[in-house]
């Protein structure tokens, strides 16, 4: 049975419903796109060395997609700040199973939601060293703080004035991606796009892993496509908007970064920049593309572009991504201090600092050690656990209002649930013991948690309040 929402007294300070489809819309593709597909196309292409590795970006699109049409049929029937946690709970039993999941959907975003920022501020300080030659790596980091510091003090306030601000960065990104996308377009060269390597659809075991790897690039650059779903008691009529951003964003975005790929490697022959680790220019590749065509000039003007596009990435995600332990801690479902709203702002200032300085500490690992590791601890709870969610839903609750309905359920949730299982068990094994570690700890943390506030499954007959 699903629970209704706890209604909060009229004297507290109370979230604002100030988002409809542009700035949710907005939200969701300024997370997408950001800096990911200007980072990650060398790491992209070098997993399966050569064009052949834009497969990295229809398997992962097979997988959002369907996968979106959860997070639709979930956000729209279940309206409320939290995202996955607060679906995982009420999918799973809030007074049982549901406390564990949407426990450990917090402990681990706690790390996860950290580590997709961090690679933001990675992807920024990488375009900063076309700009600043020469640049240290405590230089690097040096910046890196200071960009988190700024995007904190940025998301330091009233909803309203972060609609706005929003709208702003999405022109920006939106401005950004169509340059480079028309600037391939007129100089695209398709034998140097299609210049394919010996053996290149050999389907061996090879293949099949490297194929993991560069669809884990890819889903790590399709993220974001659910962010709304994170600030629903901000998002006005949720039912008609939640479903309609996710749908829209998804199509626009897939189809720009197949677009910023084509475009890329039209110009640029991909044995000059593959493998990624050989060749440092990777870091700045789209700086390098621009420069080829226009001149240094230019170049300069558009990597200012990608650093706007960068940082409207990371803080569309920290807008969104402190709002989960804001949730999860009002519902007592985690640690009552990320429950806190600013007495006049109105905002989870606890959960917006905690989250805004472990990512910046996250930034100073490795791009990929970073993107492995969001994705393999975010599968097991968030996203395989949403699915059968949503199945439980089906059959606890039929009767349950989703103004949104999945299309030829239950496919698209099986669809999604073996691409998930694809991706994960492609990935290096110390990468996926790393993965499970965290969820075991956590598990281990939730039942001192529970036994100390005696509640379930230590006190399974006791309320959750």
């Amino acid at each position: 049975m699903v629970t209704e929402p706890t209604k909060v007294p009229l004297d507290q300070p109370q979230l604002h419903r100030r988002f409809s489809l542009l700035p949710a819309t907005a939200l969701n593709m300024t997370n997408m796109l950001g800096a990911g597909p200007f980072i990650t196309i060398p790491l992209l292409m070098s997993a399966l060395g050569g064009p052949q590795a834009l497969l990295g970006w229809i398997v992962p699109l097979v997988i959002v997609v369907w996968d979106g049409m959860v997070w639709s049929e979930v956000g729209a029937a279940m309206r409320g700040s939290g995202g996955s946690f607060h679906y995982l709970r009420e999918a799973f039993g809030p007074a049982r199973f549901g406390r564990l999941m949407a426990f450990l959907f917090v402990w681990q975003f706690l790390l996860s939601g950290p580590l997709e920022i961090a690679s933001g501020y990675i992807g920024f300080a990488s375009y900063a060293t076309y700009l600043w030659k020469g640049l240290t790596r405590a230089e690097g980091i040096a910046l890196i703080i200071a960009v988190g510091m700024v995007n904190v003090a940025l998301l330091y306030r009233r909803i309203h004035s972060i609609a706005r601000i929003t709208v702003s960065l999405w022109i920006g990104t939106l401005i950004t991606v169509l340059a480079v996308i028309v600037t391939g377009a007129m100089n695209f060269n398709p034998r140097v796009a299609f210049d394919f390597p010996p053996g290149a659809f050999n389907f061996s075991l090879g293949f099949f892993l490297g194929l993991g790897a560069a669809a884990r690039v890819g889903i790590y650059d399709y993220l974001g496509y659910y962010d709304v779903c994170y600030i629903g008691d901000e998002v006005r009529d949720p039912g008609r908007v939640i479903p309609r951003s996710i749908l829209i964003s998804t199509a626009a975005v897939a189809a720009i970064y197949i677009g910023i790929n084509l475009s890329i490697i039209g110009v640029i022959p991909w044995r000059e920049f593959v493998p990624a680790s050989n060749h440092p220019e990777s870091n700045f590749i789209v700086s390098v593309f621009m420069e080829k065509i226009y001149g240094s000039r230019v170049a300069t003007i558009f990597t200012l572009l990608i650093l706007w596009t960068a940082f409207g990435s990371v803080f569309a995600l920290l807008l969104g991504y402190s709002r989960i332990p804001f949730a999860a801690a009002q519902s007592g479902y985690f640690f009552r201090p990320f429950g806190k709203l600013h007495p006049t702002k109105d905002f989870p200032y606890v959960s917006l600092l905690v989250l805004g300085a472990i990512s910046i500490v996250a930034g100073f690992f490795s791009l990929g050690t970073v993107i492995d590791a969001l994705i393999v601890t975010r599968i097991l709870v968030q996203f395989m656990g949403q699915v059968f969610g949503l199945i439980l839903l089906r059959r606890r609750a039929p009767d349950l209002h989703r103004p949104y309905r999945m299309w030829l359920y239950p496919l698209p949730a099986l669809v999604a649930l073996l691409g998930w299982l694809f991706v994960f068990a492609t990935t290096q094994l110390r990468v996926i013991l790393f993965g499970v570690g965290v969820l075991g700890l956590g598990c281990v943390v939730f039942l001192i948690w529970s036994w100390r506030t005696q509640r379930w499954p230590f006190a399974p007959q006791a309320a959750v309040s």
